[in-house]
Parts: C-alpha cells; sequence; structure tokens
C-alpha cells in the first residue's frame, strides 16, 4: 500500500515515524477540540467529550512513548487551534467531534499506508476503529447522514 511514486516506495522506520507524528499531531488537536466539545455540552452532557478525551490522551502517551523509544522527538501540541466553525450549540458540539474523529482517522489511515511495524499497524487499526466508532455516535448526535462510514480516513468516493 505505500505510495511507489516517492522515494523507493520502500516501508521503513522512518516512513513510519513520520506518519506517526502526523497522527501524533492529529491526536493533540482531538485533545484540545474535545474541551471546545465539553464546554458547549455542558457539565450534564459532557461524557461523552470527556471519555473521547480520555481515549485520545491514552493514544498521544502510546505514541510518545513509541517515539521516544526510537529516539525521535515527538510532535508537540500547538497552543491553539483553529476551529473549523462557531460552536455554540449541542448540535455544533457534535459536528466538532465528528471533524475530530474524522481528521484523527486521516491521519491513521496514513500510519496504516507508512507502517514497518506489524504492531504499529495493529495499533492503527485499533485506533481507527476506536475513532470510527465515536464518529458515529458524534453523527448521530449532529444528525448527520449516514452515520457510518465504510472507508474511515479515506475520503468520500
Amino acid at each position: 500500500m505505500a505510495d511507489d511514486t516517492a522515494g523507493s516506495g520502500e516501508l521503513t522506520e522512518k516512513t513510519e515515524n513520520d506518519a506517526l507524528q502526523t497522527a501524533l499531531a492529529a491526536e493533540h488537536a482531538a485533545i484540545w477540540g474535545y474541551g471546545i466539545v465539553g464546554a458547549a455540552l455542558g457539565l450534564q452532557h459532557a461524557a461523552p467529550a470527556a471519555a473521547a478525551e480520555e481515549a485520545h490522551r491514552d493514544v498521544r502517551d502510546r505514541v510518545t512513548a513509541l517515539l521516544e523509544d526510537r529516539h525521535t522527538t515527538p510532535v508537540r501540541a500547538q497552543g491553539g487551534y483553529t476551529l473549523p466553525f462557531p460552536v455554540i450549540s449541542a448540535v455544533d458540539a457534535a459536528a466538532l467531534g465528528v471533524v475530530l474523529e474524522d481528521g484523527v482517522s486521516t491521519a491513521w489511515v496514513r500510519v496504516l499506508d507508512q507502517a514497518a511495524e506489524r504492531s504499529t499497524r495493529q495499533l492503527g487499526v485499533d485506533v481507527l476503529s476506536a475513532a470510527e466508532v465515536r464518529a458515529v455516535a458524534w453523527r448521530s448526535a449532529a444528525g448527520k447522514s449516514p452515520v457510518t462510514s465504510a472507508l474511515p480516513g479515506l475520503p468520500p468516493a
């Protein structure tokens, strides 16, 4: 599945690390974004946002440790991120949840494409699957249809 148009197309620890850095940056953005989602939902309804944020923190910590074990400096979180639209209602918050999970999914598809290690591919499948489960819930809450994606992380056909 490697992109044979760039370089030799060989999957190496470098291709994998580069993709992991992109996924880590997406995880940082999701963590930040879920703070906005939770705030817009209010304390009574913020549990799904808090759970999603915690899941992304766990993935962030795993990827950070993996990169550090490989003597690669992990990309750091930005101080803030630009929202794709104003979040002023619960529906907006759910729509932002969709955007966050879709962004993470896109990054993890790249990891699957560039991974040299089986354990990294397994991590990618696990994270991608969990992100799609969360995205389904957010799509439903946002009133989006369809609520599922046949190929999470890939552009629509």
